[in-house]
């Protein structure tokens, strides 16, 4: 009797086509791994070192002033009755250090001047000046003819300092001739810095 071996056949190619998937399989891993390794390698070297720069920050300050001043009211003049006077007050802020000077005009009424200035009604007017000082001697000006302007030094843009105007009305020969009426001018104030 014959006995016979009965082998079991793959289709033709099978045992190739495995062969090829193994390696093709191994070779996907291999390089799975190497991308995996190749990120963290290169996540490591980011986060080892850093880098760094500088730049400048510049500003300029620009010095300023500002000025307020309250109204001068006389009290009633009676001619002959002698010199009247009051005060207003002149305040100024201005930057730190800053130093300034503060000028009165000669005021609005024609023919009115630092040195003699004047109020009007209508066509008429009163004579009158403004002062540094009680004694009504120093003219408060712009520091033409003999008047004078106040000196000051800025305490910052949040403290006001305060000057006082001294103001007077003559009893003068010109006044004690005046028409009666209500009388007025308007100074300006001048901060220079």
């Amino acid at each position: 009797m014959k006995l016979t071996t009965a082998r079991a056949r793959w289709p033709a190619g099978t045992a190739a086509r495995r062969a090829a998937g193994g390696r093709a399989l191994r070779g996907a891993a291999m390089l799975v791994s190497v991308c995996l390794f190749g990120s963290a390698a290169l996540l490591g070297v980011a986060q080892a070192g850093s880098a760094t720069a500088t730049f400048a920050v510049t500003a300029t300050l620009q010095a300023t002033c500002s000025a307020t001043a309250t109204a001068l009211a006389f009290p009633g003049y009676t001619p002959g009755g002698g010199a009247v006077t009051q005060t207003s007050t002149v305040s100024v802020k201005c930057t730190k250090n800053s130093a300034y000077t503060v000028a009165l005009n000669g005021g609005t009424t024609a023919g009115g001047t630092v040195a003699q200035r004047l109020m009007a009604s209508g066509a008429n007017t009163l004579q009158y000046n403004l002062y540094t000082t009680t004694a009504h001697t120093i003219v408060w000006g712009d520091g033409t003819g003999s008047s004078v302007t106040q000196a000051g030094t800025g305490a910052g843009v949040a403290t006001a300092n305060t000057l006082t105007v001294y103001g007077q009305v003559p009893d003068s020969a010109a006044n004690q001739v005046a028409v009666p009426g209500a009388y007025a001018d308007t100074v300006t104030v001048t901060v220079s810095y």
